[in-house]
C-alpha cells in the first residue's frame, strides 16, 4: 500500500502544474475605483487562471511605480504616459505593457463662480499644479495653445480641493475629472473642467502598465497571460457595473462608498477598449512633448511600447 501511495504522488507530482508565477503590481496611488478591473481579475480568479499569483501594493509616492518597476523591484508598475514618455526620453529602460485608463483623467479644474467660462478667462490668474517637470510644462502648453499670457503657477501638489475652495489659486491643473470632480460637488461646491484632449492636447492613456525592459523581454508569456486577466475584468466591468462595484468593495470594506459610486460612473467609459497599444497615438504624443518642452529631445516610441502588445 505504501509503494502504492508512493508512486501516485510521484505521478500526481508530475501532472500537477506549474505553481503560480508571483507578480508584484505596484499601484500609482492608494486603491481606488481607477484600480477596479484589477480587483475585479482578482475575485473572480482570472489571475489565478492565468497562473498568476499577483499582488498589490501602494507607493509612497506616485512616481514609484514607474522607478521600482524599471529597477526591477517589482514586476509590474501603474503609472501615467507623460512620465513613461519622460521616463523614456531619459534614457530609462522600461517597457510599458497595457493599460488600465485609456483615455485622460487629468484635467484643469475650476469652480464655476470664479468668472471662468472658456480657456482666455484664465488670463491673470492663479493656476495651480500636481506634478513639477510635468503639469507645469503641460498648462504652459496650455496656456500657449489657448492664447493665455498672463498668469500665475503654484505648485500646490495633491491639495487640489483644498487649493481651489481656499482661493489659494483659480484653477487646478492635474485634478481629476472622476475624483476630484466628484469630491468638490459632494462638498456642496459647482466644478466644472477644460478636458486637455478638447484643447489641444493631444489624447493620451491615463493609466499604464509599466515593467522593465529586461522583464519584457524575458516574461513574454506572463505579461500576455497579464493583460488577458485585465482585459477579461474590464469586459466584466462594463458588462455588469453593479457586479463589477460589489466585488470592489467586497475587496476594499473600507472604501468610501458614497464617493467611490459617483466616482465610478464618471470612470466607467474611460477603462482602456483593449490592451493594444496604438504606436501612432503615442507617437502623437511623444511629438507634442518634444515640441513644448516635456522632453529635451524626439523619441522614438517603438521602443518604449512593448512589442508584444502593440497596434500600427
Amino acid at each position: 500500500m505504501k509503494k502504492l501511495v508512493a508512486i501516485l504522488s510521484v505521478i500526481f507530482a508530475i501532472a500537477a502544474p506549474a505553481s503560480a508565477k508571483e507578480v508584484r503590481l505596484m499601484l500609482d496611488w492608494f486603491p481606488n475605483v481607477d484600480h477596479l478591473p484589477l480587483y475585479v481579475a482578482r475575485e473572480r480568479g482570472y489571475f489565478a487562471g492565468e497562473e498568476l499569483e499577483v499582488e498589490f501594493l501602494s507607493p509612497s509616492d506616485t512616481s514609484d511605480p514607474l522607478k521600482l518597476a524599471a529597477a526591477k523591484a517589482v514586476e509590474l508598475g501603474i503609472s501615467y504616459q507623460p512620465q513613461t514618455i519622460v521616463a523614456a526620453s531619459e534614457g530609462i529602460p522600461i517597457k510599458v505593457a497595457g493599460r488600465l485608463i485609456g483615455h485622460p483623467l487629468t484635467t484643469l479644474l475650476y469652480l464655476e463662480d470664479r468668472g471662468i467660462k472658456k480657456p482666455k478667462d484664465l488670463e491673470g490668474k492663479k493656476i495651480g499644479y500636481t506634478v513639477p517637470s510635468v503639469m507645469d510644462v503641460l498648462t504652459e502648453a496650455f496656456a500657449k495653445i489657448n492664447g493665455i499670457s498672463r498668469y500665475q503657477l503654484i505648485h500646490v501638489g495633491f491639495t487640489i480641493v483644498q487649493s481651489l475652495v481656499s482661493g489659494k489659486v483659480d484653477a487646478v491643473s492635474g485634478g481629476y475629472r472622476n475624483y476630484e470632480f466628484v469630491e468638490l460637488r459632494q462638498e456642496g461646491y459647482k466644478p466644472a473642467f477644460f478636458a486637455f484632449e478638447e484643447h489641444g492636447i493631444p489624447e493620451f492613456d491615463e493609466l499604464v502598465m509599466v515593467t522593465s525592459a529586461e522583464y519584457a523581454a524575458q516574461n513574454e508569456e506572463a505579461l500576455h497571460s497579464f493583460r488577458r486577466a485585465i482585459q477579461r475584468a474590464i469586459d466584466d466591468v462594463r458588462r455588469d457595473p453593479e457586479e463589477a462595484l460589489s466585488l470592489y468593495f467586497k475587496a476594499l470594506p473600507e472604501a468610501p462608498k458614497e464617493l467611490e459610486r459617483e466616482v465610478f460612473i464618471l470612470t466607467l467609459p474611460l477603462y482602456a477598449q483593449s490592451q493594444l497599444l496604438d504606436i501612432a497615438r503615442w507617437q502623437r504624443f511623444a511629438d507634442f512633448a518634444s515640441e513644448f518642452g516635456l522632453i529635451k529631445s524626439p523619441i522614438d516610441v517603438n521602443k518604449l511600447l512593448w512589442s508584444g502588445g502593440v497596434t500600427k
